[in-house]
């Protein structure tokens, strides 16, 4: 896997497709990270440390529905391997006029694009939610 933050975005877009509770993923910090700013912003329930059934680490996140339809509409990875997108903190995307969050990886840890402006910093713009 050359790419697990996409994997586990991937994951969370069809299980939310499908309408399923819950999605299983390997477990890895900056994920936990990435799943803290969707879970303080409200797009999912929380997440849960775990073993897998091949007895690796892995991560089960409890995704969220209003009236049936999933929260999250829209998940893109913006920052990719082959080409990633580094922002000061004035070039920072406003997600959908400031209805959407963009996850940023700052030198003070994963936040949110609002937490990030608060506190001044820019760094790699991982992905955006709506």
């Amino acid at each position: 896997m050359n790419d697990p933050i996409a994997d586990m975005l991937t994951r969370i877009r069809n299980s939310s497709m499908r309408g399923k509770s819950t999605v299983v993923t390997p477990a890895s910090k900056l994920r936990a990270w990435v799943l803290d700013v969707l879970a303080d912003e409200g797009y999912i329930r929380g997440y849960e440390k775990m073993t897998g059934a091949d007895g690796h680490p892995a991560i089960e996140i409890s995704l969220k529905y209003y009236e049936g339809e999933p929260v999250i509409r829209e998940l893109k990875r913006i920052s990719k391997p082959g080409r990633r997108v580094y922002m000061g903190v004035n070039d920072i995307p406003v997600v959908r006029q400031g209805l959407g969050v963009s996850i940023v990886s700052t030198p003070r840890g994963v936040m949110s694009d609002a937490s990030a402006r608060a506190a001044n910093v820019g760094g790699e713009v991982l992905c955006t939610v709506f």
